[in-house]
């Protein structure tokens, strides 16, 4: 499922996480003295069919200390199930209340025996993921078993996946018919009141009748208390899209439909599949859709050829050059979703290295004289304070040798620039001098409007960077005039070291990290630092970088990639990858990240690297062998299967992720379908305009199917088109689905 999140902040020292239940939590940035933040961040998270809410905690940041919770806002998949557009709009932030704080699923088995008397059995087995409400990472869970004012209560020490194993009888006659049983789980606490961690409840009627019933039950929350106070708001805007996409042979005609369509076969004639889309894309959807038809002809190999029929479109529409992808066209939509998806790598490769610089300095720079915060400068016990000259000279110096660096590195780059782009870069040229053969119709449009009068008149304090805006301008002509005169065959060596190609799953760093074979765990920290690489094939680690001995995991190997409970090594940020030896043993390598967020993307990178292996495990420890038990559960056996549900499909959204083509023509063929509904909704079928060229494309395939020979050859491309999403429709509901993908994608403002 994707998540994303677009956040503001307060006067505190504030960030958001995000919870999703689950091991994978996003937070934001944390923003610093103010009450009204804003983060502008972006979250993509597939989540499994289990999942059923998103939870926005804001938090203020204290250095000393734990963050404080300032409010929440909660959302189930129900309430965005019912909006299939999505959720747009401000939310109340609300108090935490420790008894609507649950989580986990408990394992129960009830049955009714016997005739006179009738006795209810309860046996209560174990319980999975349960809130952790203690310091030390974990909870004293206890059950209280209740009908009839008749209870019973057991209770085991510190775990979160306890097994009790045990059985609760009850006599049925002496109650009412409505009278429920209720489960409910709680922490046991010596010196305070007990916390509770959930509950289940069981119409006994309904039991009666089916005798038995056994399984896993989500805990929920007791009756939810509405806070009166103000905590201020979050604006979210939330979508949730459940897919199904079903093997990549489903999907073949309308690939080929679509490739037909850009394909040298057209002889001038205009792809009117492709003109179908476009007008009948909202202005709305045309970023999503452009973007799914990019990553399809990407897979495919004809993005050059889709680029250069929507260049030919945008065109024909413009009579003026200086208006060419200024409107919301597919074609500027499709560019823009090239270049993100194209040259992405390249240009985390090429000012990645920079920028980290710079956030890494954290110099202070503002040159508005109305947002100036003066600071104190010098040594302890010489404080003084600078001006506001001082303030605004330094910032104007930093910002002078930040953007000279910036240009220098992008300008420096033409020479390796990726060959797909330079050729969507030369294509787009010469389609716009055949067009328009007039003197030179290139523009470069000003950074940020910073043209010298504009500046002047909106924003005076700019001025003094603008000699270096001005060379920038003049550097940035001159580097696009090299990528559509560069030739792609010089220095393909170069360019295969610094282009890097969509979806190649590279991840590297150095990280805390601690091997464990059929050793018990260490009392200290066993943990030391490595650098570890994560490439297609294998995930290697090292002392060093460029170290030429290295160990490695082969990813077929790998079976599940996991959490750690924080209790286990005092750290919240710790994962674990669990692999098989040749000798068939299991073997565990363990992650200390610096941070959730760097635990994210780890768990990401190496469950989608995953995604194919056949030897998945189905449950894990979440905790780690010490002694002679795992911590997690308390057993004693070593070779236990586990105690928790393994995640594999739960990941991140992240820009170098593998091309998906068969999500991406599923998500297409559901424009398309809604495209023919609303079409057949107002009593028209598809434009005829467009018919002309879909028979080209489609008749061969139509008389496969045994098509009418009296049948016009645009009746029959209609007929193909409709026939085609009326048999997907079909197979959406006969086959069983290859995987789901979930999306929650939105931003939210935060004011407070």
């Amino acid at each position: 499922m994707p998540l994303w999140c677009c956040l503001m902040t307060l006067s505190l020292c504030l960030s958001m996480l995000i919870s999703l239940t689950l091991s994978i939590s996003p937070r934001t940035a944390t923003i610093w003295k103010t009450l009204s933040p804003f983060w502008g961040e972006e979250y993509n998270v597939h989540l499994p069919p289990s999942f059923h809410t998103i939870s926005f905690h804001v938090l203020d940041e204290d250095s000393l200390s734990r963050d404080d919770v300032i409010g929440k806002v909660s959302i189930n998949k129900e309430a965005l199930a019912a909006k299939p557009q999505g959720l747009d709009g401000w939310v109340n932030l609300t108090e935490i209340d420790p008894d609507e704080e649950v989580q986990g699923e408990i394992h129960l088995q009830i049955s009714v025996l016997g005739d006179i008397p009738r006795i209810l059995r309860c046996q209560v087995l174990e319980a999975r993921d349960l809130a952790k409400k203690d310091r030390n990472g974990a909870s004293d869970p206890f059950v209280r078993v209740r009908y009839n004012c008749k209870t019973h209560e057991s209770v085991i020490k510190k775990s979160c996946y306890p097994r009790w194993n045990e059985s609760f009888e009850f006599e049925l006659d002496d109650a009412p018919l409505d009278t429920p049983l209720s489960v409910e789980v709680w922490d046991w606490d010596l010196v305070s009141k007990n916390d509770f961690l959930g509950k289940v409840l069981f119409n006994i009627h309904r039991l009666q009748s089916a005798h038995q019933e056994e399984g896993w039950f989500r805990l929920v929350p007791d009756k939810p208390k509405h806070s009166q106070g103000t905590l201020g708001s979050l604006r979210l805007q939330l979508r949730l899209r459940d897919e199904t996409v079903l093997p990549s042979s489903h999907y073949q005609p309308l690939t080929e439909l679509l490739c037909q369509s850009v394909g040298p076969h057209l002889n001038g004639n205009w792809p009117d599949l492709i003109m179908l889309v476009d007008e009948t894309t909202t202005a709305e959807s045309r970023q999503e859709v452009a973007s799914n038809l990019v990553k399809l002809f990407l897979g495919q190999g004809l993005a050059k050829e889709f680029l250069d029929v929507l260049f030919k479109l945008e065109l024909d529409k413009t009579s003026e050059p200086n208006t060419l992808f200024r409107s919301n066209s597919l074609a500027s939509k499709s560019m823009e979703s090239f270049l993100k998806v194209a040259g992405m790598q390249y240009l985390h490769r090429l000012l990645g290295p920079l920028i980290n610089r710079i956030f890494e300095e954290k110099k202070y720079v503002e040159l508005d004289p109305n947002k100036v915060e003066l600071k104190e400068a010098g040594c302890t016990g010489l404080h003084r304070v600078h001006t506001e000259a001082e303030v605004i000279q330094q910032s104007t110096s930093l910002l002078q040798s930040y953007l000279s660096e910036l240009l220098h590195a992008i300008v420096q780059s033409a020479s390796y620039c990726p060959v797909a782009l330079c050729q969507a870069f030369q294509q787009l040229y010469q389609c716009v001098n055949k067009r328009f053969p007039e003197p030179e119709y290139r523009a470069i449009q000003t950074i940020g409007n910073l043209d010298t009068l504009t500046c002047c008149s909106k924003e005076p304090w700019m001025v003094p960077l603008q000699p270096a805006i001005q060379l920038g301008i003049t550097q940035l002509k001159d580097f696009i005039s090299r990528l559509v005169s560069c030739d792609n065959s010089e220095d393909l060596g170069l360019q295969q070291r610094m282009s890097l190609q969509c979806g190649s799953m590279e991840k590297e760093g150095f990280i805390l990290l601690h091997r464990t074979k059929d050793k018990s765990m260490l009392m200290t920290s066993p943990f030391k630092k490595y650098y570890v690489t994560l490439n297609k094939d294998t995930l290697s680690y090292a002392r060093t970088q460029h170290s030429k001995k290295s160990s490695f995991i082969s990813l077929p190997r790998i079976r599940a990639v996991e959490k750690v409970e924080e209790k286990s090594f005092g750290s919240a940020n710790v994962m674990q990858i669990i692999s098989s030896r040749d000798n068939g043993l299991v073997e565990k390598l363990y992650l200390d990240c610096k941070s959730v967020n760097e635990l994210n993307q780890w768990l990401s990178a190496l469950r989608k690297a995953c995604s194919h292996n056949t030897d998945t495990m189905s449950s894990y420890h979440p905790g780690i062998y010490k002694g002679d038990r795992w911590s997690c559960c308390h057993q004693k056996d070593k070779a236990d299967p586990g105690c928790d549900k393994t995640k594999h499909g739960v990941t991140l959204q992240e820009w170098y992720d593998p091309l998906d083509p068969d999500l991406e023509s599923q998500l297409i063929y559901r424009h398309l379908i809604g495209v023919r509904q609303t079409e057949l909704s107002s009593n028209c079928m598809f434009s005829s305009k467009y018919l002309a060229a879909l028979d080209e494309a489609c008749l061969a395939q139509w008389i496969q199917w045994n098509s009418p020979k009296s049948a016009s050859p645009n009746h029959l491309a209609l007929l193909w088109l409709n026939q085609l999403l009326k048999v997907f429709e079909r197979k959406q509901i006969l086959f069983e689905p290859k995987s789901v993908h979930r999306c929650i994608a939105g931003s939210c403002v935060l004011v407070l």
